[in-house]
């Protein structure tokens, strides 16, 4: 029995030759070992034949000689279809220098406690019992006493809660100011404030009661990571993760220890400071800031409101 042996054709073996990289991208010197390989893989995608070798100039991509017009005309095109990708990471806005105002609202909140804390009595007034008055009672809240899920942000326990508020939570509110704006920004502390102590009426004890600030402290929280989050929003690969995960290893440092410490109201609040910073942040990106009168109409607002919430508090005695 005979065995026919290996065939041989005649077949020329290809001639292969090296890309000139100049001629497909001028800008370009050299190659890196990523990117010969990202051109050999445009160029198999293709259905051209490549290989990545190290030769005396560093790395090179080898063509058949007779699909080297083609390799290089294939490449050409992947090079102008993808110039501009990834996009460049947006321009950071300039800061609005506000944090004096930013500072004298924080102090006018220290000013009301001392209010609260005053005496009456002392000048023929009847007194007025502030905390039950305004405090977020969850029960009250939930059968129409509107204005505590307002007054509430605005009573403290003693000076060392408020101290607490305004010293390590006033930072992120300077911060949130000088990002989109007084006005906004309070208007926004305010609206998550209020929001996240009717969120909270809901899930906790009838009996439950709370005072401070901090629901609004951490919506600011969330707000800045919901800001950071969005303007990076062409880069969510890369980028969204760092924000959010520093607002959320805030809510955990800040948020969840302490005897007193309102759980409920401190996430509840930073969800509504997300929920309501994502659209905030494309507003302001899209049309920029408020202008000076919309800004001071917008304070205005927050201020008349939390007025009227007070007004509502001491009528209903």
């Amino acid at each position: 029995m005979e065995f026919e042996g290996p065939e041989h054709t005649d077949a020329p073996q290809p001639v292969w030759v090296e890309l000139p990289i100049r001629r497909i991208d001028p800008k370009r010197r050299g190659l890196s070992q990523h990117r010969a390989q990202l051109w050999a893989l445009v160029l198999l995608s293709r259905y051209l034949e490549a290989r990545v070798e190290y030769g005396e100039n560093g790395w090179q991509v080898l063509v058949p000689e007779q699909d080297l017009d083609k390799a290089c005309q294939e490449l050409r095109l992947f090079i102008a279809e993808n110039r501009d990708w990834p996009p460049l990471p947006p321009p950071s806005r300039p800061l609005v220098h506000n944090g004096l105002a930013t500072i004298s609202v924080l102090l006018l909140l220290a000013t009301f406690h001392n209010v609260t804390t005053l005496d009456l009595t002392d000048w023929d007034l009847p007194p007025v019992d502030w905390v039950g008055l305004g405090n977020a009672h969850a029960s009250l809240i939930l059968r129409g006493e509107w204005w505590r899920t307002i007054t509430s942000l605005t009573l403290h326990a003693d000076w060392l809660h408020l101290m607490s508020n305004v010293a390590i939570g006033g930072i992120f509110v300077i911060f949130l100011c000088q990002e989109l704006g007084s006005g906004l920004a309070w208007s926004l502390l305010l609206a998550c404030g209020a929001l996240g102590n009717l969120a909270n009426a809901y899930v906790q004890l009838p009996s439950h009661s709370a005072v401070g600030a901090s629901t609004a402290i951490f919506a600011a929280v969330g707000a800045l990571g919901a800001l950071g989050m969005m303007h990076y929003r062409h880069h969510l690969r890369r980028r969204w993760p760092l924000p959010v995960a520093a607002a959320l290893a805030l809510l955990a440092l800040l948020g969840t220890e302490g005897k007193q410490t309102d759980l409920g109201a401190h996430l509840f609040g930073f969800l509504f400071g997300m929920i309501l910073g994502l659209p905030a942040e494309y507003l302001v990106g899209r049309f920029g800031r408020p202008g000076r009168i919309l800004n001071a109409l917008l304070a205005l607002l927050s201020a008349a409101v939390l007025v009227a919430a007070w007004r509502a508090a001491l009528d209903a005695t």
